[in-house]
């Protein structure tokens, strides 16, 4: 592996792991509520991805402007992989061991807040309390539960990394 790719991936994985740390502690200090609300989502997302972006375009610029699409992949999915990790040893130590109420509590707003939106769509009211008690039956901040979520981003992270390779690699150069 190119020890450019490597670096890079290594650092800005470090980089996303503390960058999610940072989020998950704000909102849990500040207000927990926030762990259900879409646009933290969104946003924490779109900052994910900016990040990915600015990844990629260093690297390919510190190789010249001359990125294979492997590069490209490796730098952005190496980086994904370990700032995903950081990320989810995190959410095991804060919702298991740190503090176990926090997640009954993010539980019972999330429980809430489905149902809101579920009456909004207009859901039959038997059809709320069956979502309702499949989703009260699962622990999503188990370590088991999160460590499967962990999987899901990686395949997230493999098809957006796979996206990002193919806009950033470089063009072969034109022969005659």
């Amino acid at each position: 592996m190119n020890e450019i790719v490597k670096k890079n991936g290594i650092s800005y994985g470090i980089i996303l792991g503390v960058f999610s740390i940072l989020i998950t502690t704000l909102i849990y200090a500040i207000d927990i509520s926030l762990f259900t609300s879409w646009w933290v989502g969104v946003i924490s997302l779109l900052i994910y991805l900016v990040i990915g972006i600015v990844l990629v375009y260093k690297t390919k610029k510190q190789l010249n402007n001359l990125i294979s699409f492997k590069e490209a992949f490796t730098v952005f999915f190496l980086a994904a992989v370990i700032g995903s990790t950081i990320s989810v040893l995190f959410n095991i130590i804060l919702f298991n061991v740190i503090d176990p109420s926090a997640k009954e509590t993010v539980q019972q707003l999330t429980l809430e807040y489905t149902a809101e939106m579920m009456q909004k769509f207009g859901a039959r009211a038997s059809d709320v309390n069956e979502a309702l008690a499949k989703m009260a039956e699962t622990d999503n901040y188990s370590p088991l539960n999160q460590l499967k979520g962990l999987v899901f981003s990686f395949v997230f992270s493999a098809i957006l990394g796979l996206i990002l390779a193919l806009i950033f690699k470089s063009k072969p150069a034109y022969r005659e």
